[in-house]
């Protein structure tokens, strides 16, 4: 899985978003450097057994591809609904 070139609707908010990822994967339990929070995912591979590996992963299944991307995609969707939520429930108060 190589690093997509992402552009972000707000200008900046890209240092915002790995820290973001950060935070929010270390409260799922991994050990993750706040410099370089992709790296997770390499922590994600190990534990869901896909042969992930740095530099090319040409012979990696879409699937085997999904599931890492879904576990640090998924929690970090859900803290945003939760986050939201709150905001929500906030306002209300």
């Amino acid at each position: 899985m190589s690093r997509r070139n992402r552009k972000y609707a707000v200008p900046g908010a890209e240092r915002g978003m790995q820290a973001f990822k950060a935070e929010v994967m270390r409260r799922e339990g991994y050990d993750v450097d706040p410099n370089r929070p992709d790296d997770v995912k390499y922590e994600v591979a190990k534990e869901l057994g896909v042969p992930l590996q740095q530099g090319g992963n040409g012979n990696l299944t879409t699937e085997s591809a999904g599931q890492i991307g879904g576990k640090i995609g998924g929690s970090m969707v859900r803290e945003m609904i939760r986050l939201a939520q709150q905001q929500l429930a906030d306002r209300e108060s």
